[in-house]
């Protein structure tokens, strides 16, 4: 069924399983539309490769279609034609589990679940150790903070008072995304909730962690993601300009993706 992916859809046991991914995605002439609003396509052929192990910057306007293209790989949605290929697989002939199992997705929103933080950023994982997950704290430099609460590890989320702020919400969510140790990472504006010092830190952090794995980022602040392998600008639905910071920079004010850095940058030299 085209559209929303119900739940019913975990209870089903067909599909190919996958022991490991390359990281390979192919978006393939897709036509879609929220279900919500049938008649509003928000994309119309649209076609974009993805490499396996580089890291691709999805930048834009809202409403251009970049988290849209997260929520189509992560299968939250299926494309009402066309298709999104996973290693060289369209991404409804896998097991949904299993492929999920692959994933790995930060979202601007974290989604913490009742529980400890230790719980939380185990969430998925089959029996991490005390060590892979303080190390993953780390990576995420949320190991600091999480030490200086009263009950460190096993401070409950939003239970008994506890009130953690948005940027470490996030930084927890981050640390699950790399304890999950994914192929392919995802990232809808992951830096969105911190403040500027912690941005820094854990934009440093991502980079380690997306080196060498098939990376998607999706981001507003382009400063976060110069040093992506390929930035794609988009505008309503489609690909106006590909390249790296440096070749479209060098395209010049007429060009789309310099005039996003100049309207962001208050036309300062970037």
């Amino acid at each position: 069924m085209d559209g929303h992916i119900e739940d019913t859809i975990f209870q089903d046991d067909k599909g190919h399983r996958p022991e490991k991914l390359i990281g390979d995605v192919d978006i393939c002439r897709v036509d879609f539309a929220y279900p919500a609003r049938p008649d509003v396509l928000i994309f119309s052929g649209f076609s974009l490769t993805i490499e396996a192990g580089k890291s691709t910057a999805l930048v834009g306007q809202s409403g251009s279609g970049k988290s849209t293209i997260i929520g189509l790989i992560e299968r939250f949605y299926d494309p009402l034609k066309g298709t999104v290929k996973i290693d060289g697989r369209d991404a409804k002939s896998y097991h949904l589990r299993s492929l999920r199992k692959h994933i790995g997705l930060v979202g601007q929103e974290p989604v913490l679940f009742a529980g400890s933080i230790r719980e939380n950023i185990a969430y998925g994982m089959d029996g991490p150790t005390e060590g892979e997950i303080e190390d993953a704290a780390r990576t995420a430099n949320a190991h600091d903070f999480i030490s200086g609460l009263n009950d460190g590890y096993d401070t409950f989320c939003g239970e008994r008072g506890v009130q953690l702020s948005g940027g470490q919400k996030q930084r927890i969510a981050i640390a699950r995304a790399v304890l999950k140790n994914p192929v392919i990472l995802l990232l809808d504006e992951a830096t969105s909730a911190l403040d500027s010092q912690s941005e820094k830190v854990v934009q440093a952090a991502l980079e380690r962690v997306m080196a060498g794995r098939t990376s998607v980022v999706v981001a507003h602040r382009l400063s976060t993601i110069r040093n992506c392998d390929l930035i794609a600008v988009m505008e309503k639905g489609v690909v106006v300009e590909k390249g790296t910071h440096a070749s479209l920079l060098a395209k010049g004010p007429k060009g789309s993706y310099c005039s996003l850095v100049s309207l962001q940058q208050g036309n300062k030299d970037v």
